[in-house]
């Protein structure tokens, strides 16, 4: 029986970057959770303990903030393609790199109307992107991935769900209106990184929450779709979107007890257990996805 390294990776996990920009009395702010994980010829760490191949974590954390004052942070993705394209180079034995950035959205306070220069206010909804690049040169690739996570969004009627397969365990009642709620996390690949990064991940989000709020939903499968679908028709740059939503139940109170009526007005909140949708939406003609989804968990 032969024994031997399998697939490895190593880097630093969640560094909690904040850069505020002061160039003006109106401040700008970027926060950021970035991982970095360096994939390639390593067997000699492993085997060994021979790490004259390895950067260290501690220096790709040093890179991370150093690189928020050297490069500053524009679009995140640009941000990522930067550092991983640092780190195959200045590592002896990368051959490839992911770097994965959430951002925290922060909003001016708004006083007297009007967003305060300085002051800052969080708002729903993280933005995310996973890195992957291989190589260097003409034979370099790159894979992005952005998308959105934590967005709760929920509608009060609008929702139906009936007609489903039944049998002797199925006690769910059937209805044509109902409080639909999810925590959605939405993935899309870029089918090149010739971007407008920030113009399209705002178009993309808007796009998502108007066909959440105007398509009338026979499913949260049906919804998921249609919120695809158009992300698809609108955005060419885009070659796939995934999702996985995870169904924030709102059942109907029995208040009839204590002789109160209610027409749909006082529900409870149940968080688990939960259904989860999960579904991708693609194009026939997209590029090949590669190494795009490396490292990427919780889609089907």
């Amino acid at each position: 029986m032969a024994i031997q390294l399998g697939p490895n990776q190593y880097g630093k996990a969640e560094n909690r970057l904040v850069r505020v920009f002061r160039d003006t009395a109106r401040h700008q702010i970027r926060d950021l959770n970035v991982s970095s994980a360096l994939r390639g010829r390593f067997a000699d760490a492993h085997i060994t303990g021979d790490q004259r191949d390895i950067l260290p974590t501690d220096t790709q954390k040093n890179t991370v903030f150093a690189f928020a004052k050297e490069k500053g942070v524009e679009a995140i993705e640009d941000f990522g393609l930067t550092l991983a394209d640092h780190f195959i180079a200045r590592c002896p034995g990368a051959d490839g790199a992911r770097v994965e950035i959430d951002e925290y959205a922060w909003d001016r306070i708004p006083v007297d109307g009007i967003g305060h220069d300085h002051s800052f206010v969080q708002s729903g909804g993280v933005r995310t992107t996973v890195i992957n690049v291989d190589g260097v040169g003409p034979d370099r690739r790159a894979h992005v991935v952005s998308g959105i996570k934590d967005l709760v969004v929920l509608k009060s009627t609008g929702s139906e769900f009936h007609g489903y397969f039944k049998d002797k365990y199925t006690t769910l009642e059937e209805t044509s209106d109902r409080i639909m709620a999810t925590s959605l996390v939405a993935r899309w690949r870029y089918d090149h990184t010739d971007v407008n990064w920030d113009k399209s991940f705002d178009s993309i989000r808007s796009i998502l929450l108007r066909q959440f709020a105007a398509v009338h939903s026979y499913a949260l499968q049906q919804t998921l779709y249609s919120m695809g679908r158009a992300v698809l028709e609108q955005h060419r740059e885009v070659a796939e979107i995934r999702f996985s939503a995870p169904n924030k139940h709102h059942f109907l109170y029995d208040i009839g007890r204590f002789g109160l009526d209610n027409p749909g007005e006082v529900f409870i909140a149940a968080d688990r257990p939960y259904g989860l949708i999960e579904a991708a939406v693609e194009r026939d003609d997209a590029t090949e996805r590669g190494a795009a989804w490396h490292g990427i968990p919780g889609f089907c």
